[in-house]
């Protein structure tokens, strides 16, 4: 009976909360008993562990009709359709190839067209195209629409397009700021919020001045900044507003970045989960972001499985940001899942195939990971040699002005020079004492309080005498 169901049961589980809601919406269905299967379709869609069988009793044609019926309203407000419908004329266009039935479309779109459209400047270009091939033909009619509709919305484009260079500016001094502190972003936060609140502009624009906004708060650890908006935007995408699965798979994914930095675990676990419920192409940045917050939240169980099934993306990937960074979260999670030996051979063999990436990309990330291998083997010779080949204590003092930094490798280091008596028990003390009093209005201090207290088992002559805990920082 269960395969009866199964490619409906597989498809009701690709469906995200806010899709079924809003199919909830809209929905007219005078069928009662597609009704009631849509209600629990959406019941299901809220549920990461659970999931209730649908009825195998009911006509195997509803659940089809039902399908049909999702798939197809999706489909009339998924943004990105629409963007590949207008890549498709704009090469028709171009080209000569556009079909009558389809400028019949392009047409209807043109008198039926509402501002503001989710791609506004691309369906623009395509017309600036579509009105040089009705000229040269002398459709005088049509050429007139389409040249009324680019002399209408001119200013509107030439916004757009000043915007959009504006918005790569403060990409770059966001993510320069987060990937060496050479920045600074807080400038661009006013700007970006009058973007995003200004219901006349496209909902491209506004959504990326939404992501960059995310990024500010998150760099300067101004959390308050983005609750408002996020509910705001919450109510566009209950609407079937600037719709598609990706975006709303990234939206997912950035509530569970504001839910772990506001150390709300449940609901950031729930969010990610969500986030890795379509594969994209940033599929393996929203495992690596929930295995991380998994692992903190003491479920490393649950962390290997996710990554586990990730394993083939991190595979095929040619992003090694990505990469390396599923590699540091999975030797974290086979070490929390008491896998020491695994997690130290599988470091090893992936620094032997990647040494030049790992050092180009993300080297911190990494080595924390594989000293920690080492430090819960207590292999201590070998930390100090690795650490020495590739200098680490020299990239290490680059990286304490990052605004996440947490001094891992300076302290698996030193207590590895400690074991091997290069310096003084008073010495490791001292490093401990000074960053602890230096680090008192630090919001990584929870996660430096993590890190001594994973230490402290090693060192407790060392550690036990420092006045701190996990629960009173």
């Amino acid at each position: 009976m269960r395969n009866k169901l199964q490619k409906f049961t597989e498809f009701s589980q690709t469906l995200l909360p806010h899709e079924t809601q809003y199919l909830l919406s809209v929905q007219n269905l005078e069928d009662t008993v597609r009704l009631e299967i849509l209600k629990q379709v959406d019941f299901n869609s809220r549920q990461i562990k659970q999931f209730t069988p649908y009825d195998p009793g009911i006509d195997k044609r509803k659940y089809s009709h039902l399908k049909n019926w999702i798939q197809s309203r999706l489909r009339e407000i998924d943004v990105d359709e629409q963007f590949e419908w207008i890549i498709d004329m704009e090469r028709k266009v171009t080209t000569d190839a556009i079909l009558p039935s389809e400028e019949k479309l392009l047409l209807r779109a043109i008198r039926q067209y509402k501002p503001p459209l989710f791609f506004f400047s691309k369906f623009y270009e395509l017309l600036q195209i579509y009105r040089h091939f009705l000229l040269i033909r002398l459709r005088y009619a049509d050429h007139q629409l389409v040249h009324e509709f680019l002399e209408r919305f001119r200013d509107a484009y030439e916004q757009s397009k000043r915007l959009n260079e504006q918005l790569h500016q403060a990409t770059r001094d966001i993510t320069q700021q987060y990937s060496d502190n050479s920045a600074e972003s807080i400038q661009w936060e006013q700007w970006l919020t009058r973007i995003f609140y200004d219901e006349k502009l496209d909902g491209y624009t506004r959504y990326m001045a939404f992501v960059r906004l995310t990024f500010i708060s998150f760099n300067y650890r101004k959390l308050d900044l983005l609750p408002e908006k996020f509910q705001m935007l919450d109510q566009i995408l209950l609407q079937g507003k600037f719709y598609s699965k990706r975006i709303l798979l990234n939206y997912y994914h950035l509530r569970m970045l504001l839910h772990a930095r506001l150390r709300e675990t449940d609901q950031a676990v729930y969010y990610g989960n969500l986030a890795i419920r379509g594969k994209t192409h940033d599929y393996l940045f929203y495992v690596n972001n929930l295995s991380a917050v998994l692992l903190r939240a003491g479920r490393a169980q649950e962390a290997l499985v996710v990554m586990r099934a990730a394993s083939g993306e991190m595979r095929e990937t040619k992003n090694f940001y990505n990469k390396i960074g599923f590699v540091a979260f999975y030797v974290k999670s086979l070490l929390y899942n008491e896998l020491y030996k695994n997690a130290e051979s599988y470091a090893e063999t992936f620094l032997k195939a990647y040494e030049k990436e790992i050092l180009q990309y993300r080297w911190h990330t990494f080595f924390t990971a594989y000293l920690e291998a080492m430090v819960r083997q207590q292999n201590y010779p070998k930390i100090l040699k690795v650490a020495e080949k590739y200098r680490l204590l020299e990239k290490e003092r680059k990286h304490e002005s990052r605004a996440d930094y947490i001094p891992s490798i300076l302290w698996y280091t030193s207590v590895a020079q400690y074991k091997e008596g290069l310096i003084e028990k008073s010495v490791l003390r001292q490093k401990f004492e000074h960053y602890l009093i230096s680090s008192r209005q630090d919001p990584q201090r929870p996660q430096v309080i993590e890190l001594l207290t994973e230490l402290r088992p090693l060192v407790p002559e060392v550690l036990n005498p420092i006045p701190f805990s996990p629960n009173n920082p």
